[in-house]
């Protein structure tokens, strides 16, 4: 065994000498790296966020960079999708296959390419929702090719702390989405809480957001609020139990199509008094988030308290004045009175298509 050694070691010697015979300028230690070319399609898009408005509409950018010496590959797929607000599933929007194109489930009808050249993939959404506002993913795949981009749809609006009648810290997750979309809102985003308090939001209560967090703003710390000597900020629960951890809800809403107006009375109503009444003016007595919407978006102003839709009685102010919120412009809360006794004006809302 140990010759048969010696013979290899002396074999791997004159091999060396032999290459050095060779190659005398070679260096023993130098690596030599071997590279394909490099990826011949990408996709990029000029701008990451889009703001619109429910109601209008937007183009979300996405453009094909592809080496241009290649033919056009007409098997090429465009694909958008949305991404769930805790990144962990994609909700399919807009397919293209050449001719063959499809919209999905809500986004049905209301979605397409803009394609003003072969290499523009952009998706125009039209009549936007206020489930449209998110994340939205661009991929394109040609062969053995393939880039993404991520664009943010985002919408001008209002966030606004809400409780329903039950009373504070009673809405699961799922109640909670429910409680804002009775109340023409979504549940708000991080983001747009965030937004919001950078706006002077202030509110001493937890409630849930989008991505399943429990958190509140903070603009001026005081004890019961995380603490006096805390600084400014958004305080976080972090993620709670859907199911069992209970709340109040941070909802969010935007633009509406109709008119949110204080329905003139001769006298006070009870709240089944208010239903009617604005049923016979041809209108729905209006919900929290119309009167947020007309308030924070259109100026809306009123010193009148009303009856709304979830039985709670508020009124807007966007000019602060002696009696009629002196300090700040805000939507004042007069609580959730009896409906059968509690005599109160109405606010009104009439959709137009």
């Amino acid at each position: 065994m140990i010759p048969v050694l010696i013979w290899a070691l002396i074999s791997l010697n004159v091999a060396e000498n032999d290459l050095d015979a060779l190659y005398p300028g070679l260096e023993h230690s130098r690596t030599i790296y071997v590279t394909e070319n490099g990826p011949q399609l990408s996709v990029v898009a000029e701008k990451t966020k889009v703001v619109s408005r429910r109601g209008g509409n937007a183009t979300l950018p996405c453009t094909i960079l592809r080496d241009q010496s290649l033919a056009l590959n007409r098997k090429m797929r465009i694909k958008w999708t949305k991404l769930t607000s805790d990144y962990l599933k994609e909700v399919d929007v807009f397919v293209a296959m050449d001719y063959h194109k499809r919209s999905y489930g809500r986004f049905h009808g209301r979605v397409h390419l803009q394609g003003s050249s072969a290499m523009d993939a952009s998706l125009v959404i039209t009549e936007i929702t206020l489930e449209d506002y998110g994340r939205y993913k661009c991929e394109v795949i040609d062969g053995l090719e393939d880039g993404t981009a991520v664009v943010s749809l985002d919408l001008e609006g209002v966030v606004f702390p809400y409780y329903p009648r039950l009373g504070r810290y009673n809405l699961n997750f799922y109640d909670a989405e429910r409680a804002c979309h009775d109340q023409d809102a979504i549940v708000a985003s991080f983001d747009q809480l965030y937004d919001a308090w950078r706006g002077g939001m202030d509110w001493c209560n937890a409630g849930w957001l989008s991505d399943g967090t429990v958190q509140y703003p903070i603009n001026t710390p005081r004890e019961p609020c995380g603490g006096k000597n805390t600084v400014p900020g958004i305080r976080n629960y972090g993620l709670r139990d859907k199911d069992k951890n209970h709340y109040d809800v941070f909802c969010f809403t935007s633009h509406y199509k109709g008119r949110f107006y204080y329905l003139i009375q001769p006298f006070k109503l009870t709240y089944d008094e208010a239903v009617r009444a604005c049923q016979k003016d041809g209108a729905q007595i209006a919900k929290v988030g119309q009167m947020y919407a007309a308030w924070k978006l259109l100026g809306y102003d009123r010193c009148d308290a009303g009856w709304l839709e979830d039985g709670s009685v508020r009124y807007p102010i966007s000019h602060p004045r002696r009696r009629c919120s002196p300090t700040e412009a805000a939507v004042r809360f007069s609580g959730f009175p009896d409906k059968k006794h509690k005599l109160y004006g109405v606010y009104c809302f009439k959709g137009h298509n």
